[in-house]
């Protein structure tokens, strides 16, 4: 995994210095390239010796919905003429640290066990900004065996308020 991350920092950082006038157009492409990339069908075919760059792009292009901006051809050009198609996702991943340090915000992963609406979502994203002191990102998943409440990972930070949580620490106190 080290590996992966040593050989996507300069595609990262060269991409982030590239963009600085777009951050929001190059992370949108991006992020949807880099999702489509993970997907192993996808990630045989470009691997494949007798498939052509130009043949990746096209199925690239037809996976994100259609035709990709200038700068993202080129990126991915220089990207699969390497040989690192397989770092994508790790490409993506840095850029987004390295756009998010920029603006002074985290992404932030909420786990819950039933959907969340919108009137709800601002009034926790209001909170949990004020929790871990920053502006997030907000990024919810369902998880039912959560049983009731939420998770929420920013970074290497969690904070678990689900009752599945309280009742592991209820057994925990119980047993003891």
């Amino acid at each position: 995994m080290a590996e992966i991350a040593t050989i996507a920092r300069p595609y990262a950082e060269a991409l982030f210095k590239a963009s600085a006038a777009d951050l929001g157009g190059t992370s949108a492409w991006l992020g949807q390239v880099a999702a489509a990339a993970d997907d192993p069908q996808l990630k045989q075919f470009a691997d494949n010796p007798k498939v052509t760059v130009e043949q990746v792009l096209g199925v690239i292009a037809g996976v994100v919905g259609g035709q990709l901006p200038a700068a993202a051809t080129n990126f991915l050009t220089a990207v699969l003429d390497n040989g690192r198609f397989a770092a994508l996702p790790e490409i993506g991943r840095q850029f987004r640290v390295l756009a998010n340090a920029q603006s002074g915000s985290s992404d932030a992963l909420v786990y819950s066990a039933f959907p969340i609406g919108e009137a709800e979502l601002a009034t926790l994203t209001t909170t949990l900004e004020r929790r871990f002191g920053r502006k997030l990102k907000l990024s919810v998943e369902l998880e039912p065996a959560l049983i009731g409440g939420i998770r929420v990972v920013v970074g290497d930070e969690v904070l678990d308020t689900s009752v599945k949580a309280r009742l592991e620490q209820m057994k925990v106190a119980l047993v003891a």
